[in-house]
């Protein structure tokens, strides 16, 4: 992870500000044990509100990936270095914007259900983000299930590749059953609607305390006025199991098992505005699976409603609306009364009053320990534990070589971070800084070797060394004159090519300022009548190449050609004066240009005669001079 202050990326319309939590406080945010990593607002998405989020560990690189949930789509986020997230893109909504929606991952797939009409449940391949190009992209779905519409939730067994789409318009609201053992083929496998509508649920392979029951895949639902307990092993014959019922019951929302699979933490999302209490999380004891039993409730610390609640170890990580993300430690949960808040994170920091607004969900999963937080209305955060007491380890600095690519202008500036090999520190925060730093056309070639030094918060540090190498990869630029018709030289059949570049015709330039230029076919070059390419290449010092062309035309003179008809120009190469003569016509109109087509005034004076112009102030070169706007010819100047 790395720390900076404000740091601005190219393709994401936000700053990232990092802070530890000192004083109750992290970049403006209330907290206690939290640091703030990074916030990415809404508008950086392009939404209006955010509801569910989850996340993605990419089994083949370790990235993690966070999936966050909007009103208009899902976006997906690389947050493998938390403290820089990158917004890789969107998945939009199926049909229409909803206030809801629901994500869940299987076998390196996302599935995505909202309450939108007609919306069904999306498949998203996470590894297409891998290879993302050009951040931010607008993404489509891999697959579609529309076997039903709308649904609240989603539920997924990763144990068995089952997906349970809950509180849709199938199954009175109840669990529709669907195999996405083959993620992009979901198949349709039936329901159940024997305990009505659920609003949330979680399904496992039981391995708790009830012998009864080990090893079959249950079912534990939340469904709006108790808590059911289903057999859902075999789709074709789902049986339940028992209900729980607890007292001032309002909403039964959502709950999770703890670790041993003993104990039921149930949130219960209206309770705190119907009845007046605290934050109330109710615990039932599941021991004996055919009569759950209430063991105890915990009361927060403010009046804020609880949403969405997970059990890691002795944590139970709650998404409580206006107060936050509330840590629970729940290591003494057999004893009635031990439970209490060990920390928290409030992206919602104007109030914590009963309301819903503030935080819809945590994902306290990832192996780093790094958590996501999406915030109705405060968009994504990532938080991680703070490192306590006085921090005297130094980070540990990990350097990795680098190729810095010199820009159109011939130069390059790397940070710390392109040479930052995977550092680390205790505190999940640091800084990075590298010498030298800036680099030019000098420099390439040759590694060059950098010393990284890598600084956290509490002033430690330690460096590294490793070898950058500066290359050029941007091309010359070339320009050629436009398409040309010539003559063979009189008295001959041939026309003799003249050297274009020494003539200034060609012009090339390049980043290192140095380029050396190709004419084919080459000046000298005898050209028979027909039509012909001359293609120009401009090479610089790095092997880079771009080239141009022009047509060149070579034909004879023909019997309506003036030059034909007493029209004669000499001297032919000239360094003074040039005169122009006709004995079979008059001329009228004299132009000059320059071999790249630039209009050159020399003040022509015509007479009935002839004309008479002077090239002596003209820089030696090709010139083409057109006489009545009829037919031109080539002049060499001395």
């Amino acid at each position: 992870m790395r720390l900076y202050t404000t740091l601005t990326f190219i393709l994401m319309s936000y700053v990232v500000i990092a802070q530890p939590c000192s004083a109750g406080m992290a970049g403006g945010y209330p907290c206690d044990g939290y640091d703030l990593l990074s916030h990415i607002p809404l508008s950086t998405f392009n939404a209006g509100s955010a509801n569910d989020s989850w996340g993605w560990t990419d089994p083949q690189t370790g990235k993690e990936y966070s999936l966050v949930g909007l009103n208009n789509g899902t976006a997906f986020v690389d947050t493998s270095d938390p403290v820089n997230p990158i917004y890789l893109g969107k998945l939009p909504t199926h049909t229409q914007s909803s206030l809801w929606r629901d994500i869940k991952v299987y076998n390196n797939h996302a599935f995505v259900v909202s309450e939108a009409s007609g919306h069904g449940m999306q498949v998203f391949d996470l590894t297409r983000l891998r290879n993302v190009s050009n951040p931010p992209a607008t993404f489509t779905e891999d697959a579609h299930f529309d076997n039903f519409g709308s649904a609240h939730n989603i539920v997924i067994n990763e144990a068995t590749g089952y997906a349970y789409a809950v509180g849709a318009n199938t199954y009175s609201g109840g669990a529709h059953f669907i195999n996405i053992q083959d993620p992009l083929n979901p198949v349709d496998e039936g329901g159940y609607s024997g305990s009505g509508y659920t609003h949330d649920a979680q399904v496992v392979i039981y391995n708790g305390p009830d012998s009864d029951y080990q090893g079959q895949e249950l079912y534990f639902g939340n469904n709006e006025d108790r808590a059911v307990v289903v057999d859902v092993t075999d789709k074709a014959n789902p049986v339940f199991i028992s209900d729980f019922n607890y007292s001032n019951v309002d909403y039964t929302h959502q709950g999770w098992l703890t670790t041993d699979q003993r104990y039921f933490i149930i949130g219960d999302e209206l309770d705190e505005s119907s009845f007046g209490f605290n934050t109330r999380s109710i615990i039932a004891d599941y021991s004996d699976l055919d009569n759950p039993v209430f063991h105890d409730e915990y009361f927060g610390t403010t009046a804020a409603i609880d949403h969405n609640g997970y059990v890691v170890g002795n944590k139970y990580y709650l998404s409580s609306y206006t107060a936050g993300m509330r840590v629970i430690d729940i290591s003494g949960i057999a004893t009635p009364g031990s439970l209490n808040e060990s920390g928290y994170f409030d992206s919602f920091p104007s109030n914590n009053n009963t309301s819903f607004s503030g935080v819809w969900n945590v994902y306290p999963f990832f192996s780093s320990g790094n958590i996501n937080i999406n915030d109705i209305d405060n968009g994504f955060f990532m938080v991680r534990a703070s490192v306590s007491g006085t921090d005297t380890t130094p980070p540990v600095a990990v350097c990795a070589p680098y190729t810095a690519t010199l820009d159109t202008a011939g130069n390059v500036t790397i940070t710390g971070s392109n040479v930052d090999g995977g550092s680390s520190d205790n505190s999940g925060f640091y800084s990075t800084t590298v010498s030298p730093n800036i680099f030019s056309c000098a420099d390439v070639g040759a590694p060059i070797t950098v010393t990284l030094t890598v600084s956290d918060v509490a002033g430690n540090s330690s460096t590294c060394t490793t070898e950058v190498i500066v290359v050029d990869n941007s091309l010359p630029t070339i320009s050629c004159p436009g398409d040309m018709t010539d003559n063979p030289e009189p008295g001959s059949s041939f026309f003799t090519m003249p050297n274009y570049i020494s003539a200034g015709g060609v012009v090339a330039a390049d980043n290192c300022d140095v380029v050396s230029l190709t004419q084919t076919p080459p000046a000298g070059a005898q050209l028979s009548l027909g039509s012909y390419t001359i293609v120009f290449e401009a090479t610089d010092p790095s092997g880079n190449t771009n080239s141009c062309s022009f047509a060149l035309t070579v034909e004879e003179l023909g019997v309506n050609d003036y030059f034909a008809q007493g029209l004669s120009m000499s001297p032919n190469p000239a360094s003074d004066f040039v005169r122009l003569s006709s004995t079979n016509g008059t001329i009228d109109q004299i132009q000059l240009y320059s071999i790249t087509g630039k209009t050159i005034d020399q003040g022509f004076s015509i007479t009935t005669e002839g004309a008479d112009f002077n090239v002596a102030g003209l820089q030696a070169g090709i010139y083409f001079v057109t006489i009545n706007n009829t037919v031109t010819k080539k002049l060499i100047v001395r």
